[in-house]
């Protein structure tokens, strides 16, 4: 496993508005210059958080998944970024990996943000994803994610003998009213996984007047921020040392003392819910 360049696109989103979101990103990813192995947009950025899927859901293979085959294949990159996709009628926050050449995966977002009735609009995802690239192997998930580390635990693969991911990555839209649980809970998912953590976050007023100030971060298996960012539209590409990865694994195998468990799906209708 090399050295993994990441870089992180902080960014205003136009609300509900696809082309003149990918056209702004376009011309972000070819302002990164020098080469990167993979480029971070954030969570729905073709359209803003918005609950509008009726209008602006996507079929796969369409627009924006063959904008981001573009500029994988241009870049040379693995991109990834969440938007709105339908399937069978149902809707999805749906994460794409996009490889150059064409090679994709997809991230359903697990946990929907029901404080801004999420549930009532998209379905839920019921698969963790993990790929490799360069060496590297990546959980991508999706902003309200972050607060439910069962999801993201980080587990000994005996057979393999090594864990299974080194970096897991959260794309969001994420809200200044509640950034302090985003910066403290990056800084956790880091330190109990034993992997980097990377966060991107947009920054702006929504078109449901939500405020975002970005903390877009980087953090260290220890979970020391080796970059954030606040505020402003950044594009900043840092390079993940592996071997400090793999020597920090080694003095501090905590993972060797995890709990073992397994994760059960059961589905609750609303009115459980509410009925508590």
């Amino acid at each position: 496993m090399q050295d993994l360049k990441i870089t992180l696109i902080q960014s205003d989103l136009h609300w509900e508005d696809i082309e003149a979101n990918l056209a702004m990103f376009e011309e972000k990813i070819w302002r990164i210059g020098n080469t990167t192995d993979v480029i971070v947009l954030p969570e729905m950025f073709t359209t803003g958080f918005t609950m509008s899927a009726h209008k602006l859901a996507e079929h796969m293979n369409m627009r924006t998944f063959k904008w981001m085959k573009q500029m994988a294949d241009q870049t040379g990159a693995l991109i990834l970024g969440s938007y709105i996709v339908t399937v069978h009628e149902r809707y999805y926050n749906r994460l794409l990996w996009m490889e150059p050449g064409g090679n994709f995966k997809t991230y359903d977002k697990r946990h929907l943000f029901r404080m801004a009735n999420e549930h009532k609009t998209y379905s839920p995802g019921e698969s963790l994803l993990i790929g490799t690239w360069k060496g590297w192997r990546i959980c991508p998930l999706v902003c309200y994610d972050l607060r439910f580390p069962v999801w993201s635990r980080n587990k000994w693969d005996f057979n393999a003998r090594k864990l299974n991911y080194d970096l897991c990555i959260y794309v969001a839209n994420w809200p200044t009213a509640r950034i302090d649980a985003w910066n403290t809970l990056l800084r956790a998912r880091a330190i109990e996984n034993l992997s980097y953590v990377v966060g991107v976050n947009r920054i702006g007023i929504d078109g449901s007047g939500i405020e975002h100030n970005g903390n877009s971060a980087i953090i260290s298996p220890k979970g020391e921020a080796i970059f954030s960012t606040e505020g402003d539209e950044t594009t900043k590409t840092i390079e993940l040392n592996a071997n400090s990865l793999d020597a920090f694994r080694d003095r501090f195998p905590a993972y060797m003392d995890a709990d073992e468990f397994t994760i059960e799906f059961e589905q609750y209708e609303e009115n459980d819910y509410q009925a508590g």
